[in-house]
């Protein structure tokens, strides 16, 4: 795959300053399941290549699909000759001298590449799976992908970084009522989890089926690593110096050292986590990436940064690029000491909540937001689960759910779909007198 360094030359002979080239070499298949039955199985093999260019502090950033060397050319000289046009980057910074890629060990399994060919009996298990639970039928998605990114920049620069995943998710479905969601990730074909994910989300579809409403108001909440996971999201994305220096932060009043969460609570980003999808031995810009925490027993540890962002704050970029923005790469939470029906005795009035969709912040600056719940959700009283109940809407400050969170499970679960951006291990979590209120369709 030596397009890429041509492409780098082609570039710089041009009369672009600084550039870095990236191409992404994809096969995936997407199995669909619908009605308790492989509904659609979709196949790609792509190409795409990612152009980062700067002419006199102008940053330019393009995507180009396929290989057609007309295509990066046209692309090369349309943005050449608009440089000039453009105001200077208040955000340019050169590109960091590049280092020595990590060694994360072998993220390819070749089972994931014998079911991208052939991924029906994968579906065909997880569908039995599930109806081993009284359930009516189940819908979602595997999702099997084998990757392979190349990267040189004019720095000097040349890296190539190969994985394989497997995502997926399962909706159940029980009666009425009654439906539970859960879903899993790994960068090996894991039978197991697949299995665990469909049990769990049919177990929560029966023990749901019969809903009662419940008054909104203050209750202790346990939230499952499906919802912990979806608002572990945001509080990465806050902790991006991209995020506070644009005001889209609740980190904007704070620095590195501030306790901004429980003392039970560390979340760290760990791209050298070989089981997590995201795991890689360098970033965008050809920088080494660290394990670090973000969030260390309550206190802000890590702001992230690639090159522009840490010059901004005068500060290192933490192997975290993103051209735009700095990202994490895999969350893991700390486990706790409880198991969940510890957890749950822990409660004397309050909710456990499978799922959760549409998160919308009113005030990034202040954290505050909502997100309404889906599928399973339970009353507990005295510590003891009492009813399924109506979905509520979580409406609260992000910060106030960090500084509440009093136990957190030992067990924790790898989960990733749509509305969970980064692969991310969590465990359930008990956070106390949280604001909920009605959910209006």
């Amino acid at each position: 795959m030596e397009i890429y360094k041509r492409i780098l030359k082609e570039a710089l002979d041009k009369g672009f300053q600084e550039a870095i080239v990236r191409v992404l070499e994809s096969e995936r298949t997407m199995t669909k399941i619908a009605n308790s039955e492989p509904s659609v199985v979709q196949h790609w093999r792509s190409l795409d290549i990612g152009l980062y260019l700067v002419k006199d502090k102008r940053i330019f950033i393009a995507e180009v699909r396929g290989l057609d060397p007309s295509g990066t050319e046209y692309t090369l000289n349309q943005l050449f000759s608009i440089a000039d046009k453009l105001r200077e980057s208040e955000l340019y910074a050169p590109l960091p001298e590049p280092g020595k890629p990590v060694e994360v060990g072998n993220l390819v399994d070749k089972n994931i590449d014998k079911y991208i060919e052939d991924p029906s009996s994968l579906a065909e298990e997880v569908i039995s799976t599930a109806h081993e639970e009284r359930i009516d039928y189940i819908a979602g998605m595997i999702d099997l992908k084998h990757e392979k990114e190349y990267i040189a920049s004019s720095k000097g620069f040349e890296g190539m970084h190969e994985y394989t995943s497997m995502e997926s998710y399962i909706r159940a479905f029980a009666g009425e009522e009654g439906s539970g969601q859960w879903s899993t990730c790994s960068t090996k074909l894991r039978r197991d989890k697949l299995a665990e994910m469909a049990r769990i989300a049919a177990r929560y579809a029966v023990d749901s089926k019969s809903r009662v409403d419940i008054e909104p108001g203050i209750y202790d909440l346990i939230l499952s690593p499906m919802v912990f996971g979806n608002l572990l999201d945001y509080i990465s994305y806050m902790a991006s110096g991209f995020s506070i220096l644009t005001g889209m932060s609740m980190f904007i009043k704070n620095k590195p050292g501030d306790k901004v969460a429980s003392e039970k609570f560390t979340l760290i980003d760990n791209p050298h986590e070989p089981e997590l999808p995201g795991s890689r031995g360098f970033d965008l810009e050809g920088v080494p990436t660290i394990r670090k925490p973000i969030i260390e027993k309550g206190i802000l540890a890590t702001i992230l940064h690639n090159s522009k962002t840490a010059a901004k704050f005068s500060a290192s970029t933490t192997g975290n690029a993103g051209w735009i923005s700095p990202e994490p790469w895999n969350l893991i939470v700390e486990p706790g000491d409880y198991r969940l029906e510890e957890l749950i005795s822990e409660v004397k009035k309050g909710i456990l909540i499978n799922n959760n969709w549409y998160t919308r912040f009113q005030n990034y600056v202040e954290g505050e937001f909502s997100t309404i719940t889906r599928d399973a959700l339970f009353f507990i009283e005295n510590g003891e689960i009492k009813t399924a109940v109506r979905k509520i809407r979580i409406a609260d400050k992000l910060g106030n759910i960090l500084r509440n969170i009093d136990g957190l499970t030992k067990e924790r679960y790898d989960v990733k779909w749509w509305e969970i951006s980064y692969p991310t291990r969590a465990p359930y979590i008990l956070v106390r007198g949280v604001n909920t209120s009605k959910h209006t369709i």
